[in-house]
């Protein structure tokens, strides 16, 4: 595939994956949302139809790996070249960042009523589950529309927590059967990946809120730290190194694992 191929499918591949991810996000969340409090299971399975609409809308364009981690262990794995994955990451970046614009300007309503009710301003807790409340600044009331974080705030844990999501994930890529030649998935492989993810959300995603993407959650977190919302609160950059190491290391100990035992 040409270069065009892979900056065209990936960029607008991931911004649909941010679209419809942040944007069940932000439906949870914001006031005057009517899904609002719809709970975790709407947003894992908004997540995994994110997902499948995402890699079925690139894959026959650029493969739709749709996430970092993916291009390394699809990198390791041998179906995409080296050479290739500087774009890919690019062009997963800007996508995101695309997405996550997207959700504001769908969302705009809702975020200005948010983030200018009294009620919600006055509920918002230092960080609730943190050890130590004094350990990370105050996240605002919509940063978990745009990055994932912790809910018990220790590093070694979140890493971990991240690799052993993302191993899952892109373990289940490669070994689809559907990737040869760097051909990425299929309808079929589209429609696995996104049960799959669906599946890490409701049992691996409790405690980090499953980020197992680096740029699913980078891209949003710029959008959210130079968007022109009131009463944002912070971007917690303190944290956002968690979800672009721990999927990555995820992603190579995938990639390697399916050379050793797949191959």
């Amino acid at each position: 595939m040409s270069s065009s191929d892979i900056f065209i499918g990936e960029t607008i591949g991931t911004a649909i994956l941010i679209l419809l991810g942040g944007g069940v996000c932000a439906a949870v969340t914001l006031k005057a949302s009517k899904a609002k409090d719809a709970g975790w299971l709407a947003i894992t399975f908004g997540w995994g139809f994110a997902v499948l609409t995402g890699a079925y809308l690139a894959g026959g364009v650029s493969g739709a790996h749709l996430n970092p981690a993916v291009t390394v262990g699809l990198a390791i794995e041998g179906g995409t070249k080296w050479s290739d994955v500087p774009l890919y990451l690019g062009s997963q970046l800007l996508g995101a960042i695309i997405g996550a614009i997207l959700v504001w300007l769908a969302y705009m309503g809702q975020f200005k009523a948010h983030l200018t009710d009294p009620s919600i301003l006055a509920a918002q807790p230092a960080d609730e589950g943190l050890v130590d409340q004094k350990a990370a600044p105050k996240a605002g009331p919509v940063l978990g529309v745009f990055s994932t974080g912790p809910e018990i705030r220790n590093y070694a844990q979140n890493v971990l927590t991240e690799v052993i999501a993302t191993t899952v994930l892109v373990l289940a890529i490669l070994t689809q059967g559907l990737n040869d030649n760097g051909n990425g998935i299929g309808v079929l492989g589209a429609l696995i990946t996104a049960l799959v993810v669906v599946g890490i959300g409701l049992s691996l995603g409790g405690p980090t809120g499953y980020a197992i993407n680096p740029v699913r959650d980078l891209g949003p977190r710029i959008v959210h730290s130079l968007l022109p919302l009131p009463n944002k609160g912070g971007s917690d950059w303190t944290y956002a190194w968690v979800p672009i190491v721990g999927p990555l290391i995820g992603g190579a100990i995938a990639g390697g694992l399916y050379n050793l035992a797949f191959k």
